[in-house]
């Protein structure tokens, strides 16, 4: 903190958003779609927005996507973009449900062994709990 008070920050906290941005510079439109080089091939290869940002990777907008050209050599590989946003349908929710009902179901009792497992024989001076062993200090 200066003697002036709290530094303010030069970009307000309302601009942040969740929605993934276009990667070309100056333009501030949601990504709908992922650019990837594969450099070995001389690819370039745009599809539909990833999962997560990856770091070697550009999101692009709907335009820029469009508009995209490759250097003189190269191949661009389009794969198909769906143009809506991804909306989960009744057998993802069903799923989910189901995965939840799952979880808090509490855990079954594993049925009792027909014959019990042979006990270890402890060592003499030596106490046990659980899986774990207490030995004594041999100077005791």
């Amino acid at each position: 903190m200066s003697r002036r008070g709290p530094v303010k920050s030069a970009v307000p906290s309302n601009v942040v958003s969740p929605v993934r941005r276009c990667s070309r510079t100056a333009c501030g439109r949601p990504a709908v779609a992922t650019l990837t080089y594969v450099y070995a091939d001389s690819t370039a290869v745009l599809g539909p927005l990833a999962t997560y940002a990856e770091p070697h990777c550009y999101d692009l907008c709907a335009e820029h996507s469009e508009r995209l050209t490759a250097p003189r050599g190269w191949e661009v590989v389009r794969l198909a973009i769906d143009p809506g946003p991804a909306r989960p349908s009744g057998d993802d929710l069903e799923a989910l449900a189901n995965a939840v009902r799952e979880a808090a179901r509490p855990p079954e009792r594993p049925a009792a062994p027909e014959r019990p497992e042979p006990r270890e024989t402890p060592q003499p001076g030596a106490a046990r709990r659980g899986h774990l062993r207490v030995l004594r200090s041999p100077d005791s």
